[in-house]
């Protein structure tokens, strides 16, 4: 059954689940399409990646990285422009090596961020630092790197970066990350420009801090940033953080406090179902009249929107349960391989590798809940699903490129999932699944 694209992509009826048309869906993600009613991602059908990888599996699409990647850039060309990939999103270094290779910077916050930059080829000169804990240790780390620039989030920070760039006789290139309390509209969770979050500089104290930081011997003042949260599906909140900074920006230029660049972070968001982000086309016209004036570079810190939907987890059903109140359907994959849902209430869509026909359709449809095997009853990836659906069916979560793997853990002790890459009709292992001997293979016996 091929459903047509012109259709709506969900459909809720009172009292019943989430329908999710699966063709109108695909029709949507660029890593995605079906083929004789098979789901495939780029030229490999998921059949194949079943068979050679198992499930849980995360699949990524090469080509689906790099057309965003090159949206971002070819739509701001008419700037001089950084775009910084947020390594945070999805780190596996067959991901941060394709970024490299296409001239992308990277945003990281951790030292260990860095390390798999550099050891995918990344150019430690286009790293920008952002984060609010860094060590003295991640400081000079950074600095022997020869990274681009830090984002600091503190006036403590600051005071850390001088003391280690005076120990080690070198300069260090900062940029201030402001606050400019702008509400992004998003999860909690994931707002980073509130006032109570934990991010950065007041937008009141930043002058202040910047006249500080011009004052230290061992502090170049390179640039402003200001990233206000993530899964961003309007410009507004983007306009309003910018004016903010723009006046800070005058500000600094009548004290002056010359900048080189300026930095308005990521967040851009995406469609996991029935969103409507902004485009980048879109967001970057938006943007760029205001931009132009300033005659600065421009930096982005994109994640999310860079690889979010070149990724899926594919997952088997192994055991269908209905009860009188509810139906579950669990499957191989959990919590543990993708907390996304239990964490942030997300919702992400699930699709069936085949089409079901007409006939299996009427008589096998029910509404799930799509739980995963651990003992937590916060265990789920999807709740009051539409889904036609049988022991042995394999599952796409859509969506799973970013935050999926990344921020997975071996609760219940369950290896991580394999993760593998596609690029047109080539498929490569690019973590192997672990093994559960793996998991207490450095951890020892009590021996008193």
């Amino acid at each position: 059954m091929t459903i047509s694209s012109s259709t709506s992509i969900t459909s809720q009826e009172e009292g019943q689940g989430l329908s999710i048309n699966p063709q109108a869906l695909v029709d949507c993600l660029p890593a995605l399409q079906y083929r004789q009613d098979t789901l495939c991602i780029e030229d490999v059908s998921v059949d194949t990646l079943v068979e050679h990888y198992d499930t849980p599996c995360y699949v990524y699409s090469k080509q689906a990285i790099l057309e965003v990647y090159h949206e971002y850039s070819d739509s701001f060309a008419a700037l001089n422009h950084q775009i910084c990939y947020a390594v945070k999103a999805n780190s596996n270094l067959a991901v941060l090596g394709v970024l490299a290779e296409a001239g992308a910077g990277f945003d990281i916050v951790s030292a260990g961020e860095l390390s798999r930059v550099l050891a995918a080829g990344g150019d430690p000169s286009r790293v920008v630092f952002s984060g609010v804990g860094k060590s003295l240790a991640d400081i000079r780390y950074a600095l022997e790197t020869g990274i681009a620039c830090f984002n600091v989030e503190s006036e403590s920070e600051l005071e850390m970066i001088q003391a280690v760039a005076e120990q080690l006789g070198v300069q260090a290139a900062i940029s201030l990350r402001v606050n400019p309390n702008v509400d992004a509209g998003t999860h909690p969770y994931i707002s980073t420009g509130l006032k109570d979050n934990k991010f950065g500089v007041a937008h009141e104290k930043a002058v202040e801090v910047y006249q500080h930081a011009a004052s230290l011997p061992n502090i170049i003042i390179k640039g402003i940033d200001c990233h206000i949260g993530s899964q961003l599906t309007e410009v507004a909140p983007f306009l309003d953080a910018l004016d903010k900074i723009l006046e800070l920006i005058t500000e600094l230029k009548e004290l002056g406090i010359e900048l080189e660049h300026i930095d308005l972070g990521g967040g851009l968001g995406v469609q996991y179902i029935d969103e409507s982000p902004i485009s980048i086309k879109d967001f970057a016209a938006a943007l760029l009249p205001k931009l132009t004036e300033l005659n600065l570079s421009v930096w982005f810190e994109p994640g999310r929107s860079i690889v979010a939907n070149a990724g899926v987890l594919l997952t088997k059903v192994e055991v269908l349960k209905p009860t009188e109140h509810k139906n579950f359907a669990i499957v191989d994959a959990a919590m543990n391989d993708l907390i996304r849902p239990a964490l942030y209430q997300a919702q992400m869509a699930i699709i069936p590798n085949v089409l079901p026909t007409n006939s299996m359709i009427a008589s096998n449809t029910r509404t799930w809940d799509i739980v995963g095997a651990i003992c937590e009853t916060g265990d789920f990836l999807a709740k009051d699903r539409v889904l036609c659906l049988a022991v042995g069916d394999i599952l796409a979560i859509t969506g799973a490129g970013a935050y999926g793997f990344v921020m997975s853990s071996n609760y219940n002790t369950r290896p991580r999932a394999a993760e593998v890459m596609v690029s047109e009709e080539q498929h490569q292992l690019i973590r192997p699944r672990e093994d559960v001997q793996e998991l207490f293979a450095s951890e020892r016996l009590w021996e008193g």
